[in-house]
């Protein structure tokens, strides 16, 4: 399995490729990793050093993968935060050129907007290029709540909301939709839930809420579950397995007070995850 992922880079912590890739590595998969910024620590912090690097660098090292005459063998293209709509148009144009060669291989944008209590966080004109561009151009999508109610302008209260919001978001082009982060009224407070689509098919899963709040879970989330859709080829099985591991994940970050998670030392959870918590078709 060959993913080329196309996201931020930090030295220190784990957010964008330095979440996604080596869960990825470890599950087995080859990860052709493009950073699109390379910071000391992730922006969470308040101050950071490093620099963002222009679209015509990532254009470049695509084409360079391309002369190796593997382009075509990537299985997937993976993208999350993107700093700009010249970035967000190099990555399109990957996936694009990926998929001219192969065209089974899947494009999964995590679109990258704000969160609920946060609100929106990306630079302006970011949100519409997520909505106009990006989700309409991929396959797998995976907001969370409040990713899901922007991109769709639909209020998801209840479990039915949710399913009507995400069938909203297929229409704009992607089967396959992972809402990351999901509590609805009938959601127990002491739990969170992931709601998974395919087509017309939905499935939930529903863990624990841990103590916990820290960055780059998104990212892990939207590469485990893509690989979990390439291995299977079965959407129930892969929101049951990203589900796990991340909660595994964050349960271990949690026990050990760590402000970044612990995603070197938890590592045998995207394997073998201590629990196994199997989604629900609803």
């Amino acid at each position: 399995m060959n993913i080329l992922s196309i996201q931020s880079w930090v030295a220190y912590g784990h957010v964008g490729n330095a979440s996604a890739v080596f869960p990825l590595q470890r599950l087995g998969a080859e990860v052709w990793a493009l950073n699109t910024v390379q910071f000391s620590n992730h922006t969470g912090y308040g101050a950071w050093r490093g620099q963002v690097f222009g679209a015509e660098l990532i254009r470049d090292l695509v084409t360079g993968i391309e002369e190796r005459g593997v382009l075509g063998k990537a299985d997937a293209v993976l993208s999350g935060y993107m700093g700009d709509a010249a970035i967000g148009e190099a990555i399109l144009d990957a996936a694009a050129r990926v998929k001219a060669l192969n065209p089974k291989a899947l494009y999964c944008c995590d679109p990258v907007i704000g969160d609920v209590g946060r609100g929106i966080f990306v630079r302006p004109g970011i949100p519409e290029f997520m909505r106009d561009r990006a989700v309409p151009a991929a396959g797998i999508v995976t907001p969370n709540q409040f990713e899901l109610e922007w991109l769709t302008g639909r209020p998801v209260n209840t479990l039915a909301d949710a399913r009507r919001a995400i069938t909203a978001l297929q229409a704009k082009g992607p089967r396959i939709v992972l809402v990351t982060s999901l509590h609805v009224e009938d959601t127990p407070a002491d739990c969170i839930e992931m709601l998974a689509a395919d087509g017309p098919a939905f499935w939930r899963v529903r863990t624990p809420l841990l103590p916990i709040s820290v960055n780059g879970a998104g990212d892990a989330i939207a590469a485990l579950f893509l690989f979990h859709c390439l291995r299977w080829r079965d959407v129930r099985v892969a929101v049951s397995s990203a589900a796990s591991s991340i909660h595994g994940l964050l349960a271990r970050t949690a026990e050990a007070g760590s402000r970044e998670i612990l995603t070197v030392a938890a590592q045998d959870e995207f394997v073998r995850p201590s629990q196994t918590f199997v989604a629900e078709p609803c």
